[in-house]
């Protein structure tokens, strides 16, 4: 299963103000890209927090959403909430035939995938802003080592990098 890491940071390294902070900062041809990339691999990993501010399921793609909360359901077959490690999230992934999933956010999510071992690649969008302060990739600390992959510019102002993640 590969498992890739999708998110946008500002200039300073920061993927929102603040965890119900609404990315309509990152720009449309980042917000293109990640369709492209989320409906190719077909399914995407994100925490409660981050579905709860994009306020939908996106067409395309099944939608798995860790969640502490147990009394959250669904009776879509596109969007699952789970109480899952990620461990056995990619398993049972995995044993329904997908082989490639994005995860999506936030901090908190990315950092248990990150802790696991389970990041095969991480794919940045660096979009011209600066917030000073906010949310990092990351909850906390993490030690991944990288190789540059690709780079280009997106659009006039932002650029898209591509990391292979050293294993």
């Amino acid at each position: 299963m590969h498992v890739s890491l999708m998110v946008a940071i500002t200039v300073d390294g920061k993927i929102a103000r603040a965890s119900d902070h609404y990315p309509d900062w990152t720009g449309s041809a980042d917000k293109q890209l990640y369709v492209k990339i989320t409906k190719k691999a077909g399914v995407m990993i994100m925490g409660s927090t981050t579905f709860d501010t994009i306020g939908r399921v996106l067409p395309g793609r099944k939608t798995i959403v860790m969640t502490r909360n147990p009394d959250r359901q669904s009776d879509r077959e596109d969007l699952v909430f789970t109480q899952a490690t990620p461990e056995q999230i990619i398993n049972d992934l995995d044993a329904q035939g997908y082989d490639e999933v994005v995860v999506v956010g936030g901090a908190k999510i990315n950092q248990l995938f990150a802790a696991s071992g389970l990041i095969d690649e991480l794919i940045l969008t660096i979009s011209p802003y600066a917030f000073g302060s906010g949310l990092s990739i990351f909850s906390g600390a993490v030690d991944l080592k990288l190789a540059l992959e690709e780079f280009w510019q997106l659009d006039a102002n932002s650029i898209c990098i591509r990391y292979r993640v050293l294993h």
